[in-house]
């Protein structure tokens, strides 16, 4: 008998008693939602507006129209890669700067939206000034600067930051193709595993030397796990044969208990290796005299 796919993560799971939360399990969700979908519905009367114009006059707000579309999915964007930024110890500036076109955008789009003919070019470029000023103001700019690489060797936080965009490329490629299973519970699957892998790159952003011991688990592993979900749901979306999600399942339970058992490999290692700079700093200090015995 088919037996329902569910769990902790599932939309009417519940938590297992005992269980540990997550690093990352208080993670805020995405901000400013409502004001996002303002902003894509806002410049949808500029469509109508400019059925009952002249030809110029309806190029001109049906532009402003896509301008504004345009740089509120721009918007969108941008405040995903800030989040990731947030959420990495780690990481690079965006290489491009999606917030500021944003604000720039939409101040162009709302001085076509309010320009009234050539007699109307100073007052319409005053009000996308102010309005490309405020779209900055309220939803801030692009990070400027790369983060957790003062005072580090730059080599090597330079391969964990490209270390660990591609494994974010991979969970990214994973969760799209679970997307096609048609199936909240799976959505919920993947999402439980991709946590368990990002607890594994906070550990390895915390110190790059587990760079090397981690390598197979950031790209070997990923590659598998998003090969293996997409032709899970290739062949879900078709069958919703309940034992080919059994197993799917029982893939990512094997992945999530290898990668939390390396992680707890990497902490040791760590702690002896702090240990093992103790031991040689205390011993430096009592040949020199200098060790204040308890």
């Amino acid at each position: 008998m088919a037996k329902r796919f569910g769990g902790e993560f599932s939309p009417d799971g519940r938590s297992q008693p005992g269980a540990k939360p997550s690093p990352l399990a208080s993670a805020k969700p995405s901000r400013h939602r409502l004001r996002l979908l303002i902003l894509f519905l806002l410049p949808l009367p500029l469509l109508f507006l400019g059925l009952g114009k002249p030809p110029l006059a309806m190029a001109v707000d049906f532009t402003a129209a896509a301008t504004l579309i345009f740089a509120a999915w721009l918007l969108q964007e941008g405040l995903k890669a800030e989040n990731a930024f947030n959420d990495r110890k780690i990481a690079r500036r965006p290489a491009f700067p999606r917030k500021i076109c944003a604000s720039v955008l939409t101040g162009i789009g709302i001085a076509l939206a309010t320009m009234d003919g050539l007699s109307g070019i100073p007052g319409a470029a005053l009000y996308g000034i102010v309005g490309g000023i405020l779209h900055s103001f309220s939803f801030g700019i692009d990070p400027l600067r790369d983060k957790g690489m003062e005072g580090i060797d730059t080599f090597q936080t330079e391969r964990v930051a490209t270390a660990l965009d591609k494994a974010e490329g991979y969970l990214a490629e994973m969760k799209d193709a679970a997307l096609r299973a048609g199936d909240r519970g799976v959505m919920a699957r993947v999402d439980r595993f991709q946590t368990t892998a990002r607890v594994m790159f906070r550990t390895v952003e915390e110190d790059p030397r587990d760079l090397s011991a981690a390598r197979k688990f950031l790209g070997i592993y990923l590659v598998a796990a998003r090969d293996a979900t997409v032709k899970f749901a290739d062949l879900f979306a078709q069958t919703r044969d309940a034992q080919t999600l059994a197993d799917y399942d029982a893939l990512l339970t094997d992945l999530e208990a290898s990668f939390e058992a390396k992680r707890e490999k990497l902490l040791v290692a760590d702690r002896s290796d702090l240990d093992i700079e103790i031991e040689v700093l205390r011993d430096r200090l009592k040949r020199d005299g200098l060790l204040i015995n308890d």
